[in-house]
């Protein structure tokens, strides 16, 4: 293992990141043959021994920690960071869970007959390799190397540097299962280097790796943009909004703003933006205040008349992502200012509409262009273990393969089994 002193550089980088493609290339052939058994042993056994090694886990979290001590990180990044041994188990308990789930693969997806008799069957298989590129929080790495085993595929994950020291705890733990259940170590590998180059070397692996799935904010996913030559799942950050329907019970709604907003303000599920109807924003905005007490709220200049104490908000606040306690408010006259609002400033991620009018609610989900979109409930939903995937290994926010949630299911495509009996075409 690398540390600051040893660090690879310039060609150095390509030479190791094209050895991890090769061999994730290899060890991606075997796990598609495995057998379902093989595969959730794997995932169990990984569980097991992220549950033993829950000391070593949390020390080298406590390195992680400890390198970023003096770098202004803000509360939201160092929560992110953070390993506890409540965050720890919850992570062994994600494995067990996709272990526990229908296979993904071989599964028949269509049948039809040709009239020539061929009978062509549409399979779901496993992608190959797929390189996973991701911020701070660790296990993320954990989520991606469970589902990508689940669904044959091999990964290669590329974690943020900050959380080095953790991810070769958590990545040996994998490794540990797959070596018990037969299969080979190398179908998940860690990027062992905080050298940024690695990132672009991935994006640039067009020989081995079939996927790349970025997740963290707009600075990762421009590069990614601009830099890669293989196929994209993009993960955009999570400019997301809460919408206050005249016809809200404005109890529930504030319920659902507070635990949209203040759950955790660190994660890309949690709403940014709160836009309420005029006809009842004077009830509304005194009430959420008291809710949000330790959260700083950035209103327009009707939502300010209300509540002078707030912030005034600028452009750049609708289209920001805080990631902390800080909230947007802005005031709409009605159901289809708030659509057009909504649509204009929205990542595409998750979206929400409090409303008891369910036509209203319906035509709110049906013109919001968002990969999730919620009625009477928490941004924070948007989650794939919520979903019940077990874990995610993103929130895809684009339109191709995958959107929403992705889960092991989301990470397979197909190929088609034709069956003849000697058809010769005419």
């Amino acid at each position: 293992m690398n540390d600051m002193s040893t660090e690879p550089k310039g060609s150095d980088i390509a030479t190791i990141v094209a050895d991890l493609g090769q061999r994730a290339k290899a060890a991606a052939r075997d796990l598609s043959m495995a057998t379902t058994a093989q595969r959730n042993l794997a995932l169990t056994e990984a569980a097991k021994a992220l549950r033993a090694k829950t000391a070593d886990i949390l020390a080298a979290n406590g390195k992680d920690l400890e390198s970023i001590r003096d770098s202004g990180k803000d509360a939201a990044f160092i929560d992110r960071l953070k390993l506890t041994d409540d965050r720890v188990a919850a992570m062994a308990d994600a494995l067990d869970a996709i272990a526990a789930q229908d296979d993904p693969l071989g599964r028949t997806l269509a049948t039809f007959d040709r009239p020539n008799g061929l009978r062509i069957e549409r399979i779901s298989v496993p992608i190959g390799v797929i390189a996973m590129i991701y911020k701070s929080r660790p296990n993320v790495g954990s989520d991606a190397g469970a589902l990508c085993i689940k669904s044959g595929n091999a990964v290669i994950l590329r974690g943020g540097s900050e959380s080095l020291h953790s991810s070769r705890v958590i990545v040996g733990c994998l490794a540990q299962g797959l070596a018990a259940a037969g299969l080979p170590e190398d179908a998940v590998q860690l990027v062992d280097t905080r050298d940024r180059e690695a990132v672009k070397a991935l994006l640039h692996s067009t020989d081995t790796v079939d996927l790349v799935i970025p997740r963290g904010g707009r600075g990762l996913v421009s590069l990614v943009q601009r830099e890669a030559r293989v196929p994209t799942l993009l993960h955009l950050d999570g400019n997301n909004h809460t919408y206050v329907h005249e016809s809200a019970v404005i109890e529930k709604a504030i319920g659902i703003i507070r635990n949209a907003k203040m759950r955790r303000t660190g994660i890309c599920g949690a709403t940014e933006c709160v836009v309420i109807d005029a006809k009842i924003a004077a009830q509304v905005l005194p009430l959420m205040a008291v809710a949000l007490n330790d959260c700083e709220l950035r209103g327009d200049d009707v939502a300010r008349a209300i509540l002078p104490d707030m912030v005034p908000a600028t452009d750049d606040d609708w289209h920001t992502e805080y990631l902390s306690n800080i909230l947007s408010v802005k005031i709409v006259d009605d159901a289809d200012a708030a659509i057009a609002f909504v649509q204009a400033h929205s990542s595409g991620h998750t979206d929400a509409i409090v409303a008891e009018d369910a036509q209203a609610a319906k035509r709110f989900m049906a013109a919001i262009n968002s990969a999730v979109v919620m009625h009477n409930a928490s941004t924070q939903f948007s989650d794939g273990g919520e979903f019940g995937m077990g874990a995610e290994i993103g929130i895809a926010t684009g339109k191709m393969h995958a959107r929403g949630p992705v889960g092991a299911e989301q990470l397979t495509c197909f190929k088609y089994f034709v069956h003849g009996d000697g058809q010769e075409r005419p």
